[in-house]
């Protein structure tokens, strides 16, 4: 047991001298060393940054997909092209398109699994509060619309189903269109004016940036459906306005403003027939279950449905938990494009100290020489540059990690962009370093620790 102990004292009394020997070293070129460590500093400050603000747009999109509901379809109608109904304006001032009351009753009736369903029709009009106005959506819906878009209620409260049968004229308002209308004062109580009607504010809800981050972007994330410009009756987010919106009962709408939408602006006049301009629709999941594998189905269901009954594609759908897994996918190849970028700045980084030791090398040959000749094995110098280089990468590791933390932390105050360092990144850019610094100094180690004794003394 002595001679065990004896032993590991003196392997860590050398460890412990071959540190001292390569900070010395280090510190006698200062400036080379600080220059050579900066690969590795800027490298790893990369890597975290880049991987800190992949997770944060990444987890913005997932959260404005997940604020639609993962157990929700969103059905919306959409105008068609010119070319698709020059033939019908022909033969009736009023076009009709889009999701109708057949639509509804057979998704009810036929989709399995369709716990709750949540109509809506949209259109855009001025809104005044005395002599201010503001052009706005108008969305007509039902009195769980909150729950089921999960839309938090900054003010006051929703509309009931009591008014909801009674047609009132009672109203929600989001907050910019509040701040819009009601600069001065608060609106709960207050009355909006909308063509020739008042409607009492009783509530403020926040805005949908769900559907405009989803919707707006004219099809590309869409789960399925048509795309097709927006008219700001094809659903929320199509024009950018879902900010500015008064929502009231989906009846209250209906009997003010009849089937047929009217609109007079610029000197024309429009005509339009939408049962609902947006649908959402939500499916039963056990609470153990999976919700994807039953709520794709019932898509593929309806998306089969609205096929059948629509002969023009007047209609789009969008499922939540669709776009979330290819957002996902989207993370993950995000990730690995600007780990792939941010790993070749640490290339460089270690090529920069492969350099550097070789060179160091050449400079201390004669050096190598004496304690070669005082007794010192090739173990002993493949360890003491082994030992600075990771010195070396290892001090640029610790540099670069504090980068790395801060500067997310500035995009983010002056930014105003959110970005998630994960505890991962971190350890996982400091190790790569130090590895770096490794399989780069192995070569110049082992390249010093092959010389020639003799040949090395000699050398000038």
């Amino acid at each position: 047991m002595d001679v065990i102990r004896q032993l590991r004292a003196l392997s860590l009394f050398r460890l412990k001298r071959s540190v001292i020997l390569g900070i010395k070293s280090l510190w006698m070129h200062k400036l080379r060393s600080m220059l050579t460590a900066l690969g590795i500093v800027f490298g790893v400050a990369s890597v975290i940054a880049m991987l800190a603000i992949g997770e944060g747009a990444s987890y913005e999109a997932q959260e404005q997909i997940k604020n639609l509901g993962s157990q929700n379809i969103i059905l919306q109608s959409v105008k068609p092209t010119n070319d698709a109904t020059a033939g019908e304006e022909q033969r009736s001032l009023i076009l009709s398109y889009g999701l109708t009351y057949r639509d509804l009753e057979q998704i009810r009736n036929t989709v399995p699994g369709v716990d709750v369903v949540v109509p809506g029709r949209r259109f855009k009009d001025y809104l005044w509060n005395v002599s201010r106005s503001v052009d706005a959506d108008v969305l007509g819906t039902v009195p769980w619309y909150p729950q089921m878009r999960n839309r938090k209620l900054e003010q006051g409260r929703f509309f009931n189903k009591i008014e909801m049968e009674d047609r009132a004229n009672v109203c929600v308002i989001t907050e910019e269109l509040a701040h819009r209308l009601f600069p001065l004062s608060s609106p709960i109580g207050k009355d909006i004016r909308l063509r020739s009607s008042y409607y009492r504010v009783i509530g403020i809800i926040e805005s949908d940036t769900a559907s405009a981050a989803s919707m707006g972007g004219g099809g590309g994330m869409m789960g399925g459906g048509g795309g097709g410009g927006g008219d700001g009756t094809s659903g929320a987010g199509a024009d950018g306005q879902t900010a500015m919106e008064m929502l009231i009962p989906l009846t209250t709408l209906v009997e003010r403003f009849g089937e047929v939408l009217m609109k007079y602006r610029s000197g024309s006049f429009e005509a339009e027939k939408v049962d609902f301009h947006e649908v959402t629709v939500k499916i039963e999941v056990p609470e153990d279950g999976d919700p994807s594998e039953r709520v794709v189905a019932a898509a593929a269901a309806i998306r089969h449905l609205l096929e059948r009954n629509h002969k023009k594609l007047d209609y789009r759908m969008i499922v939540p938990i669709e776009l979330l897994k290819r957002a996902e996918r989207t993370k993950q190849i995000f990730n690995i494009v600007l780990g792939s970028i941010a790993a070749i700045s640490l290339l460089v980084g270690g090529i920069g100290i492969m350099n550097i030791m070789l060179a160091t090398v050449t400079e201390r040959t004669r050096e190598i020489g004496i304690r070669r000749a005082l007794g010192a094995k090739q173990r002993d110098i493949v360890m003491q540059f082994l030992i600075e280089t990771i010195l070396l990468s290892g001090a640029g590791g610790l540099l670069g990690v504090a980068m790395g933390l801060a500067v997310p932390l500035l995009i983010t105050h002056f930014a105003d962009m959110i970005t998630i360092i994960r505890f991962w990144a971190p350890a996982m850019a400091f190790t790569i370093s130090v590895l770096t610094g490794v399989i780069f100094g192995i070569y110049p180690a082992f390249r010093a620790a092959g010389m020639n004794p003799v040949e090395a003394l000699r050398h000038e």
